[in-house]
């Protein structure tokens, strides 16, 4: 009996693995797709990666992630930030995000202080990830920049390798490159 309910719950893990694995060239599809399409707005944008950055970093908040991305369609300039600098902590902080248009004369975007989970949870990540390092956003951008060919999209602070480093996107000939750079 034991080994007939062993050998059913093996065969319905192979059967989910077999499912998933199925599934994951449908999903970097789409990816792949949501990826190419925003690849081609990046060239409505009359802003750079770097002028986002610079302009949410004016008003004294700090900023601790930045990209470029698509909502319902069109293309979309998003800085998160620290309002209250590196040094407080997330839950004395107001961890925002800037958005809007890059594709007008003036950047004019709207502001969002997050309360949901998973927003706080992102953000408090990068704060604590930005404040572990040396270096700015515009820094790792124009290091970048300075660099690589193509335009930079998006950067955020991550773990890798035990170590906390910004992962630059860079958008070059309709390809995407991952760089890693120290914070």
């Amino acid at each position: 009996m034991k080994s007939r309910a062993m050998l059913q719950l093996s065969v319905s893990f192979v059967v989910l693995l077999f499912g998933l694995t199925a599934l994951a060239p449908m999903a970097w599809a789409e990816d792949s797709k949501d990826t190419q399409a925003l690849l081609e707005a990046l060239g409505k944008s009359k802003l750079t990666l770097l002028d986002g950055v610079r302009q949410a970093a004016k008003g004294g908040a700090v900023p601790i992630s930045a990209k470029f991305e698509l909502e319902d369609g069109k293309l979309s300039l998003s800085v998160y930030t620290a309002e209250k600098g590196l040094s407080v902590p997330p839950e004395q902080n107001v961890l925002q995000e800037l958005s809007g248009s890059p594709e007008g004369d003036k950047w004019t975007p709207n502001v969002e202080v997050f309360k949901d989970v998973p927003h706080v949870a992102r953000s408090s990540e990068q704060l604590t990830l930005m404040a572990l390092g040396k270096a700015s956003l515009t820094n790792i951008i124009a290091r970048v920049e300075k660099t690589q060919s193509g335009t930079v999209f998006s950067v955020t602070p991550v773990i890798r390798n035990h170590k906390a480093v910004a992962e630059v996107l860079v958008a070059d000939d309709g390809k995407v490159k991952k760089v890693f750079q120290p914070l």
